[in-house]
């Protein structure tokens, strides 16, 4: 079986899954965090081996991983990937190769907080998706079409979304519950 049969038959057979109501739609990712020293984390997602997360050497990190918005950037590149093999899988498209370049600009002094009317996240993110197939530009924008329609972290960083956390100090929980809607 080749990788877009295995591609198309488990997408197909998760649909008719749900379809058939034998397995619930909604899922619930999780990783787990823990800061190590100074500003280096780890983490562990699933039964994977556990990665580190750091900040370079200006921010007063040891430079020794990738930084929090680098792995956002990762997760968009990643995932327009993923789902442009998939959807092109199952939509019978042709896919040489797909690579993303995925930039994002932001202003370090809302971070620092220097400025409040900057904001500390990205001011705005920007991608080109790298595409080698046969198929003809009808069926690629059609594709696009799908993947910009359908890509969770595209989703994600495009609209307003609910974030919510719980703080918890030596055990007890703080009085305060943080509540931030993006």
């Amino acid at each position: 079986m080749s990788s877009n049969e295995v591609i198309t038959a488990a997408l197909l057979e998760k649909i008719s899954s749900i379809q058939r109501r034998t397995v619930r739609p909604q899922l619930t990712y999780r990783a787990q965090t823990k800061l190590v020293q100074g500003l280096r984390c780890a983490a562990t997602v699933r039964r994977f081996p556990t990665f580190f997360v750091d900040e370079p050497l200006d921010l007063g990190g040891d430079d020794s991983s990738v930084n929090p918005m680098e792995l956002l950037l990762v997760a968009l590149g990643t995932c327009q990937e993923i789902v442009f093999s998939a959807y092109a899988a199952v939509m019978g498209i042709p896919l040489d190769a797909v690579s993303v370049n995925v930039k994002g600009f932001l202003d370090i002094r809302g971070m620092l907080a220097m400025d409040e009317s900057i904001v500390p996240g990205y001011q705005h993110v920007s991608y080109e998706a790298l595409i080698a197939s046969s198929a003809d530009r009808a069926q690629i924008r059609k594709l696009v079409g799908m993947v910009e329609a359908h890509c969770p972290i595209h989703d994600t960083l495009s609209r307003p979304i609910e974030v919510m956390g719980s703080v918890f100090l030596n055990g007890e929980p703080l009085d305060a519950r943080l509540k931030n809607a993006a």
